[in-house]
């Protein structure tokens, strides 16, 4: 339990305000309009409070805040730390996939269209989120009839300039053969924005420029033209048809509809733009503070537009609840889109409508998460429970590192080490480590190496002041080590010349009976044959391995690929790398004449004569 600040020592002012455990790790960050009155509501009666306010209470040591300008400011930097610290008891917004946008490429040469996922590139333009990734390219199958821009990769690209003749794309129209000298750079251009004002949802200028141009065609007696514009139109009305119609045509607004439980809730939101759904989105929220329904709401609003939003800030947000404090969010929001936002609850008519329809989804959603969460979230607690009570633990180990090592007859030589957070993968807090002292096959010494880099950083940084950088700040409540007796002698002998050996429990875990061993024991401790916890010690093992053998892959694979045109002096990695491009490949530069290397105008003719003599005879 926190100590209770000093009375007149917490300022009445707006502000974000931190708990924090005993080792300084954030486990839960708020904001408030009167950072005193806010605060006064934690030290009570635990009677009053909801119990996941009283467990947060109880894991925390200390208390400390932020003091800024003004309330917008106090949500900005909650979200901001939030998005930093990723504390435990704070509710967390998750995607339940990754989800599919068509992107252009606008910053290209050639812009093309594609589909990506995962995180977006700067300069880019996406359009989405879609559900599938079939749908966007059913979508895109059409659109390309009418603007054929390109959607082979750079390198494929490179490959038919270098042939002088287009891909099946070309043939079939699907393409306008930029990569061939087809098209001019202009007209290129202008079938990249015409795309892309379709695709923002202004489809009514689009079909009445193909109509016009159709007609047109048609009085001069070019038919033939006249016909491929009429296919071009049919092949736009075929896309526009696959977009829900939402509202009216100037309509842009946003539809969240949510289904919850105690624990966690569902969300999916529909991303309207000129009347037409544009996108879909669906995340889980994690439940993990006491929260009302308009608290949810604002912590919802606060995760989706806190990062830019794909297709554009709407006008207006519809939700199932409006957060407490309304005109902040409203206020925050229209600062973004640089006009007037508004949230509201849909009462009647299309907006209800299509409500109703994201609130069916969440549920359904929830329903199959639910499905697979059923026995996950209840297994993950006993296997602490159990590790507690079988390995005597002082507390249930929320926190549990694994290591790891593997080699190749002694070469390449590297360490893992992975994190198990509330029993779940903490994968941005995994570390790997190549050794460096020890040569020959030497687990033992590989093992205290990499633990002694571990937990000497550990203290270095508990020591000194808390940065966002920090890599090793937070001590493991387990140390779990894949070996018996004699891995886990070298993990109690680093711990020990640390002075750490009472404060980080520490086990081996032998591979071949699965036994656990205990410093202090001389047998191994038995976990019961399909336990939770014994499951989860398995797990963490495999993954430390898996995560190591990856690692030593990547070592070994560096180490024996090598290229011919390593080691030619005046030939570095930036002339390398081009000369490569230039000529499409290893093969080709090995391929080439003298003639045809020192016609390359930025490649001196001494490096030019050394490529070829170091080439020629590896042909």
């Amino acid at each position: 339990m926190p100590l209770r600040p000093e009375a007149g020592s917490v300022p009445d002012e707006p502000g974000s305000y931190q708990f924090k455990d005993k080792s300084g790790r954030i486990t839960y960050v708020g904001k408030a309009k009167s950072l005193r009155n806010r605060l006064n509501s934690y030290f009570q009666d635990a009677k009053n409070l909801h119990p996941r306010t009283v467990q947060m209470l109880n894991a925390s040591a200390s208390v400390e805040w932020i003091e800024v300008a003004t309330e917008v400011d106090a949500l900005m930097l909650e979200y901001s730390l939030i998005q930093r610290h990723q504390p435990r008891f704070n509710v967390r917004l998750r995607d339940d996939k990754s989800y599919p946008f068509l992107a252009i490429t606008s910053k290209d040469t050639w812009p093309r269209a594609t589909v990506m996922r995962g995180q977006r590139k700067r300069g880019n333009r996406y359009f989405g989120p879609f559900g599938h990734a079939h749908a966007i390219r059913e979508t895109l199958d059409l659109l390309l009839r009418t603007f054929p821009i390109r959607t082979c990769s750079d390198n494929k690209m490179l490959e038919h300039q270098r042939l002088g003749r287009p891909c099946l794309l070309f043939h079939i129209e699907q393409c306008a053969g930029p990569c061939v000298g087809k098209v001019s750079k202009e007209s290129y251009e202008a079938l990249v924005r015409e795309l892309i004002r379709f695709l923002e949802g202004d489809t009514s200028a689009v079909v009445a420029d193909l109509k016009k141009r159709m007609k047109d065609a048609s009085s001069t007696l070019e038919f033939e033209l006249a016909a491929r514009l009429r296919d071009r139109l049919g092949s736009v009305e075929k896309a526009i048809e696959k977009r829900q119609i939402a509202g009216a045509t100037n309509e842009d607004f946003d539809v969240i509809g949510v289904h919850d439980d105690e624990l966690e809730a569902s969300i999916q939101i529909f991303y309207v733009r000129k009347g037409r759904v544009m996108g879909q989105r669906g995340s889980i929220v994690d439940k993990v503070e006491d929260i009302t329904q308009p608290d949810l709401m604002a912590r919802i609003i606060e995760d989706l537009y806190h990062s830019d939003n794909p297709i554009g800030m709407p006008k207006n947000v519809y939700v199932p609840a409006l957060p407490d404090n309304q005109t902040l969010y409203e206020q925050w929001l229209s600062k973004q889109r640089g006009s007037r936002v508004e949230i509201r609850v849909p009462q009647r008519g299309d907006k209800r409508g299509l409500h109703e329809t994201a609130t069916k989804n969440a549920r359904e959603s929830f329903g199959r998460h639910r499905l697979k969460r059923g026995t996950d979230h209840n297994s993950r607690a006993r296997a602490l429970e159990e590790l507690k009570k079988h390995l005597e633990l002082p507390e249930a180990p929320l926190r549990i590192e694994c290591y790891d090592m593997s080699h190749l007859q002694g070469t390449d030589y590297v360490g893992s080490m992975v994190v198990l957070e509330d029993a779940l993968p903490r994968k941005s807090e995994y570390r790997r480590f190549k050794i460096r002292g020890v040569g020959g096959n030497d687990d033992y010494a590989a093992m205290e190496e990499v633990l002694s880099r571990r937990f000497e950083n550990y203290l270095a940084e508990r020591d000194a002041p808390r940065s966002t950088d920090s890599k090793f700040s937070y001590p493991p409540q387990l140390l779990v080590v894949d070996g018996g007796k004699g891995q886990l002698g070298v993990a109690m002998g680093v711990l020990k010349s640390l002075g750490l050996e009472e404060e980080i429990p520490a086990v081996a875990l032998a591979k071949r009976f699965e036994e656990v061993f205990m410093a202090g024991r001389s047998d191994p401790i038995e976990l019961p044959r399909g336990s939770e916890a014994l499951y989860l010690l398995q797990r963490i093992r495999d993954e430390s391995h898996r995560f190591a053998v990856s690692y030593h892959r990547v070592l070994r694979n560096k180490r024996m690929t090598r290229s011919v045109l390593d080691g030619i002096s005046g030939l570095g990695e930036v002339r390398k790398k081009r000369l490569i491009k230039e000529f499409g490949g290893v093969r080709r530069v090995q391929k080439a004449s003298l003639d045809e290397l020192q016609g390359l105008s930025w490649l001196p003719d001494a490096v030019a004569v050394a490529v070829h003599e170091k080439t020629q005879g590896i042909k």
